[in-house]
């Protein structure tokens, strides 16, 4: 999770979100965890494993990628190497504005 949470600080400038959600963890050892390993990214807690449920989220990191209007883009369970050049390359992209006008 630090290579996603990094890339919160970098790309959020350019739109970039990163939420991290916790499943299930009491609060204090969110807290506790959240603190040493320094994490900037807003970090949600998922008490009593609705969400979870709602997402469907079979393993953990699991990540949504979620476009601008609201639609999903796509899905990733298991670590990924976000912060290497293709998945910068990825998250790029998909921060780019359209280059389709409206009607």
């Amino acid at each position: 999770m630090p290579s996603i949470d990094s890339l919160q600080t970098e790309l959020g400038r350019d739109g970039l979100t990163v939420l991290l959600v916790s499943v299930m963890e009491p609060r204090e050892t969110v807290a506790r965890a959240v603190a040493a390993r320094g994490y900037g990214a807003r970090v949600l807690l998922d008490a009593d494993g609705r969400v979870t449920e709602a997402y469907r989220v079979q393993a953990t990191p699991t990540v949504y990628l979620i476009g601008r209007d609201g639609m999903l883009l796509g899905r990733a369970v298991g670590p990924r190497p976000w912060a290497k050049p293709a998945g910068r390359a990825l998250l790029a992209a998909l921060l780019r504005p359209s280059s389709a006008s409206p009607r």
